[in-house]
């Protein structure tokens, strides 16, 4: 199941977000990112704008609130997907909420085909500013898309507030900036002549293989690990699970688990590619 089925007697006002939210850990003046099932949480009086302004709320007026405002891409050609992106008003299909938060006219969207950020508050537009600009870093979605200057780089450097209402880490798009790095880490161990071989057979849109490592069930499991840890914690909105870790800890712990043991996460042809680099040290 990829979230919480809501029980729509339970009633969840703009206030009630708000404790929730501040209850796992979001305070005023920081970032909150976060996915979302709106149904989750029951019926939620003022709707998708009570949430935003519940996490609004939580993070005061020298907070940002961002959320993923991913496009609907799988099926296409670069070329195609890339030609019909247009950030005023291509909609995100990744829930209610995100798009509610995308069209309000205080909103600042990254300028990303695939794997855009909408945000609202006092460091939005910085947060948002430049996908993709420079620091490239191999991804099936495009080096752009999670590269040094991108909101999921900026994420991770800020430490942000990384939750999930109603869902769970099944649709954290935060893994895909975890296999970047991890592409990208493994390209710097390499010898220089390797390096460019390798960098060319990762290069490519939507490529099977090196990429089809951590997988969709492996993603629980890393949650349940970083839980265990302390790095996620969870709460409640009406009757949904509010889960919550800051990205900088979670990635890193992330990263590090993989590298410890790639032969666990990773693909066969990704463990090809890296041979003995796939391993940190």
């Amino acid at each position: 199941m990829e979230h919480d089925i809501g029980d729509r007697s339970v009633q969840v006002t703009r206030e009630d977000v708000a404790r929730a939210a501040q209850e796992v850990g979001i305070a005023p003046g920081g970032t909150a990112f976060f996915h979302s099932s709106l149904s989750s949480m029951g019926t939620v009086v003022g709707g998708p704008d009570a949430v935003i302004d519940g996490f609004l709320d939580a993070v005061g007026p020298e907070g940002t609130v961002a959320v993923p405002t991913l496009c609907n891409w799988a099926k296409d050609e670069q070329h195609l997907v890339f030609s019909r992106w247009d950030r005023a008003t291509t909609p995100s299909y990744v829930g209610a909420i995100t798009e509610a938060l995308r069209r309000r006219p205080e909103a600042f969207r990254s300028d990303h085909a695939t794997h855009s950020v909408a945000a609202i508050g006092a460091r939005a537009e910085e947060l948002t500013a430049g996908h993709g600009s420079g620091g490239l870093r191999p991804s099936p979605f495009s080096e752009t898309a999670f590269a040094h200057e991108s909101p999921w780089q900026r994420l991770k450097d800020w430490n942000a507030a990384y939750c999930f209402i109603g869902v769970t880490f099944r649709v954290c798009t935060m893994v895909h900036f975890v296999e970047a790095s991890l592409a990208e880490r493994m390209l710097q161990r390499l010898a220089p002549e390797e390096r460019e071989r390798v960098a060319a057979e990762l290069a490519g849109w939507m490529k099977p293989g090196p990429f089809s490592g951590i997988r969709i069930g492996d993603r629980e499991v890393i949650q349940e690990m970083l839980a265990e840890e302390g790095i996620v914690r969870y709460g409640r909105i009406g009757s949904a699970t509010l889960t919550c870790a800051r990205a900088r800890p979670m990635v890193d712990r992330w990263i590090e688990i993989v590298e410890t043991n790639p032969e666990l996460w990773l693909s066969e042809e990704y463990l090809r590619l890296a041979g003995g680099a796939a391993r940190g040290g």
